[in-house]
């Protein structure tokens, strides 16, 4: 599947653990092939996604858990 032909419901999405449970700002993830990752606003299912490569991805993530990104 490429960036061209991405259809959200055939990509099996998951919740962020850190979404509330009340269905608030809530991000879904998706792995693709390639190590290759899509972020979406689980409100707007069929709106846009965040594609990115495996290096971005860990990048981002590493970010997330030593502070530097929030």
């Amino acid at each position: 599947m490429d960036e061209m032909t991405l259809r959200p419901e055939a990509v099996e999405w998951r919740k962020s653990t850190r979404s509330g449970p009340d269905g608030g700002e809530c991000v879904e993830v998706a792995c693709l092939s390639g190590r290759r990752r899509v972020v979406r606003d689980s409100k707007n299912p069929l709106g846009p996604v965040l594609m990115c490569d495996g290096t971005a991805w860990e990048a981002f993530i590493g970010g997330l858990k030593d502070g530097t990104v929030s």
